[in-house]
């Protein structure tokens, strides 16, 4: 189907057979934005397991990421079924490893070596998630917006074990340290995660109601959140 949506229909998709008789443009870039997040979750199930699990100092900082794993891998799931409704079969993720399945992606992220860097992960780093979430659960297309909803009261756990981390380490001025030379190396990594804030792909996912703010002004938002965070640990905010 190639026509469009007129500019003053607000659009509300409540069923896969709904999604499938979409225009052409309103599918690709919903099934663009599922199957990133959904990548992007079983990426980071992956992350805890492979990348923070052996960073962890102790057995209940273990124990911690052994948790966000199992949750990550069920967001994934989640994810999973709301695109096989509409006939997207996901298992070829399940195949890949870590850095196959992130070739094209920014691998730093995914080579996190100390645990200052796993706490600015989480606490400064995984906010991203939690606000495109957030607007994804206002989706236009409902069976989206309900099964992602679960999610939220999880990444929020997810940021709370993040801001533990980095309070713990700030408490010493080598702590600081550590998390400064961390949050310096993430956070151009951070800000690339909401594209290029010209994206027109993006003003047409507003217009279609898939999400509420452009990149540019999603990488506002977070700025707007994270930013007194790293001023309350003691760092200075990169440029």
């Amino acid at each position: 189907m190639g026509l469009s949506l007129p500019d003053d229909e607000d659009v509300v998709v409540r069923t896969p057979e709904e999604f499938l008789a979409m225009p052409d443009e309103y599918r690709e870039i919903a099934l663009k934005q599922m199957t990133v997040n959904t990548e992007g979750e079983l990426s980071g199930g992956d992350d805890y397991v492979q990348v923070f699990l052996p960073l962890a100092p102790t057995a209940e900082e273990r124990q911690v990421c052994a948790e966000r794993a199992v949750e990550e891998y069920d967001h994934y799931k989640i994810g999973k079924r709301v695109l096989a409704s509409v006939g997207v079969d996901t298992t070829y993720m399940e195949r890949q490893t870590l850095a196959e399945r992130n070739l094209f992606a920014d691998q730093t992220l995914h080579t996190c070596t100390t645990w200052a860097e796993r706490g600015i992960f989480s606490y400064i780093g995984e906010e991203t998630a939690m606000i495109m979430i957030k607007e994804f659960s206002e989706s236009s297309f409902k069976p989206w917006a309900e099964a992602v909803r679960t999610i939220i009261l999880d990444e929020k756990i997810h940021i709370a074990h993040g801001a533990r981390v980095c309070r713990g380490l700030a408490a010493s001025e080598e702590g600081r340290e550590q998390l400064q030379t961390a949050l310096d190396r993430l956070w151009p990594t951070f800000v690339k995660i909401f594209g290029s804030p010209r994206s027109e792909r993006a003003k047409l996912a507003v217009r279609f109601g898939l999400r509420r703010t452009t990149n540019g002004e999603a990488c506002d938002l977070w700025r707007q959140r994270v930013i007194p965070r790293v001023k309350h640990l003691g760092l200075a905010v990169p440029e």
